[in-house]
Parts: C-alpha cells; structure tokens; sequence
C-alpha cells in the first residue's frame, strides 16, 4: 500500500541512528556557552508577526518572501520563528531581565522556519544553536562572543573553516555610505537582477549579499563600507581585529558581508566552511545589534549575537570523518525461554538501567533462537540466557558477544556483579588508551 504522503519539502527526518550525533552537538554547543556564563532561554515556536518585522525588517527576504506567516483562530498574525535573536530579546524585555545585572547572556537551541529553496545545507525546518548577549558595547564583547563559536567548533573537533569579519558602522555613518551606493548602482541598473532592482531604493547594501553571478559582478566595484565609517566605528572594529588577534582567532576582513537582517550594526561575521564538497556554505553567523532592543521597545541597549546552523555543522563533521559519539550502547540483552524468566529480566533489567546502563530484553514472544539474533543485530555487548535451569540454581552464564568469553553470576547479585564488570572493562579500556595516547 502506498504511503499518503511524504515529508514536506525541505524538511528532514533524523533518525533513531544519527540522531545521538545532532544532540551531542547540541549538548556540546550549549555547555560551551554555559563556560562562557550564557544560560539557556527556551521561546515560543511561533510569535507576534509585528516582532520579526520590527526586528528583522519588513524590506528583508527573509520577511518579504521566507517567513511562515498565517492567521490564528483569534484573527491574529503569528509566524513560525525565522531566526532565534527577535525572540529571545522579546523574552528578556517581557520578564524584565535586561534590569537586572548586565550583560545578560543567553543560549538556545532551536528549530527556525524559512520558505527558501531547498538545496545542500540549506532546510526549510533547520535547528539553531545561537548565542545572545544584551548589554555590552565595549569590542572586547565582539572578540569573545566571536571566541564562543570557535570554542564551540574546537570542543565538537571541528576544522576546516574560515572566520570573515566586517564592519557595517552605525546608522548616522551608514547614511552617507547607503547614498554613495545608491548613486553607484543606480549606473548598474540593467545588471541587476529583478530583486535588487527592488532594493536599489530601499535597502542598497543588500545588494553587496546577493548570490546571483551578476550582481556580484556588478558589486564587485562598489564603495566599500569599511572606507566610509565614522572614527567610533572604525575605532570599534579595529579594537575588534586586535582583540582577536590577541586571542589567536584567525580572520579575514571581508567587505562584502552585510548580513540579511536589519537589526545588525558595526561587527558583523561568518564562518565558511573550506571544504572542497562544502565550499562557500556558512556553518554560522552574527554580529552586533545595537538598536535592537530600543527598537522593540526598550531601553538603549548594546547587544550582540550569533547563530550557528547546526545540521551545517553536523554535515561538516560527517564530511571530516570527525570522531561523534555512538548511539546509547545496549551493554546486556536478557534472553528468556519462560513467562517466570520473564519476570525476573524485567526485575534485572530495571535494576541496572537505575545506575544508567542499556539493557533489553524481549518483549515481543520471540523464540529463543530469535532472540539471540536480535540481540547480536543490536550490538548487545553481553548477554544471559534465563530458563528453568537457571531459576532453580540461581546463577546464569554471561556471554561476552565480542570474545565469547562466560562468566558464571549468581542471580541474586547479578545487577551488582555485573556493573562491576562493566566498570572494571571501563578502566581497562580507559588504562589502554591512555597507554596508546589515545
């Protein structure tokens, strides 16, 4: 019979096999933020549409054609979240946070929501590792929260990357340079696509982020926005280039990053991977969003952030063959020949799943035979026969699946004797690669 439907469009399953690999890299991600004194914020999967126009923008793509926009049963606009920061600043406005000691600094992982053209890398659900911190204007805030996601990619072994880094200055200094770029582009008119014909008048410097071949080529000579900052901008980012260099974060200073979201000023970044299969994909961006929370109704409040894809990431640590952890281990399967033996792997069981070992057994009427082969399709590391014989002497022979070696357990005992052993195995195995150098 065939299916009724399929998963939509640009979305992705991630299942009971890969699905250990993102939530390490999620676990990674936040309790490196955690070193760093960011704690995680959880936000609605839907907001006020007002809040991504406001923050994001009402001229930007994102807005204008990829967010998932639609009516609630109260007659009110609500999106599916594009992106974390408009949230999370909602979040720390409404409860009051950003009064209390700052900077405040936040983390999250979350799912976002983009009507884009699905391709490599790109999803129309996709998960979000992001970093905010509100309260912060000094340079030093850009260089660390820049330090956050690199600590974050050497914790996961993650390499093959580039940091490029620019300046889009504050709004008083970007007036001049958006006038300059008007004037500029509106000679390149006819090699303009549709779209960015559309942004000539409202939101020029878009036009420096679009990826079809011809705007790029007609970009390529256009004013460059770090000549036109005014001296606290420029003053900002080269305090921000010299902190980073201090840290010994390589970089490279690329104009052309102007980022799609209105909110961003002064610093802004992406790391890119320099896999040959990956070339060119962002794993992650960000920057510094100093009208922000005003903009939303605060107060003044210098703030910065990024976010990270993360299924980028995990596509980036699959093609380096990085070290991810296995699927939570089954350490013992339980086969049993009766409803009395039955009983008693379940009793086991619970005991030794209590101290956070896997352990299963059958729960489906198999024969005995069955069993067994279900337990080495699972990659069982030991297991036990419980029959007859066995309840009535009290002891089982554990099997080894990997040597086939036994050792004789009282049944009494059994959950003890044989976390003892798989602790004495943890220390060998530990004692081994220690010796080896790992």
């Amino acid at each position: 019979m065939a299916l009724i439907t399929k998963a939509p469009r640009g979305t992705k399953d991630i299942l009971p096999g890969e699905a250990h690999e993102l939530r390490y890299i999620e676990r990674t991600a936040l309790e490196t933020a955690e070193a760093f004194g960011y704690s995680e914020i959880r936000t609605p999967v839907f907001e006020h549409t007002e809040l991504f126009e406001r923050s994001v923008g009402d001229a930007t793509d994102v807005v204008q054609k990829e967010m998932y926009t639609f009516f609630d049963k109260g007659g009110r606009s609500v999106t599916l979240r594009p992106e974390g920061t408009a949230g999370a600043a909602r979040a720390c406005l409404e409860h009051g946070l950003l009064s209390e000691a700052l900077p405040r600094k936040v983390s999250y992982v979350t799912r976002c929501y983009r009507y884009e053209k699905p391709q490599s890398g790109r999803l129309r659900e996709f998960t979000q590792f992001g970093a905010e911190c509100f309260g912060a204007a000094d340079p030093i805030a850009d260089a660390e929260l820049i330090s956050l996601a690199n600590a974050v990619f050497s914790a996961l072994g993650l390499t093959n990357y580039r940091l490029e880094l620019n300046s889009i200055g504050c709004p008083e200094c970007r007036k001049s340079y958006l006038e300059k770029l008007r004037t500029f582009f509106h000679t390149k008119t006819a090699a303009l696509c549709p779209t960015c014909q559309d942004r000539l008048e409202r939101s020029p410097m878009r036009i420096l982020d679009c990826k079809s071949p011809i705007c790029s080529a007609a970009a390529a000579q256009a004013p460059r926005v770090t000549e036109h900052l005014c001296p606290d901008c420029t003053a900002h980012f080269e305090q921000v280039k010299h902190l980073l260099g201090a840290m010994e974060i390589p970089f490279e200073v690329n104009p052309m990053i102007v980022r799609g979201l209105d909110y961003y000023t002064r610093t802004v970044f992406e790391f890119v991977s320099e896999l040959p299969e990956l070339t060119g994909l962002v794993l992650g961006a960000g920057g510094r969003y100093d009208g922000l929370i005003e903009e939303l109704g605060g107060q003044h409040t210098p703030s910065l952030g990024f976010g990270l894809g993360l299924e980028r990431v995990w596509m980036q640590l699959r093609a380096l063959q990085a070290p991810l952890p296995q699927a939570f281990p089954c350490e013992l399967f339980l086969a049993t020949m009766t409803g009395e033996a039955l009983q008693k792997a379940a009793a086991i069981a619970a005991e030794i799943r209590a101290d956070g070992w896997g352990v299963q057994y059958d729960i489906i009427g198999r024969s005995l035979k069955a069993q067994m082969k279900y337990a080495d399709k699972i990659g069982a590391r030991f297991t036990v026969v419980l029959g007859e014989e066995e309840l009535t002497s009290g002891r089982a022979r554990l099997k080894n699946m990997s040597t086939g070696a036994e050792e004789v357990l009282s049944l009494s005992e059994f959950g003890e004797a044989f976390e003892r052993i798989l602790l004495r195995l943890a220390q060998e195995e530990l004692e081994e690669a220690l010796a080896g150098g790992f």
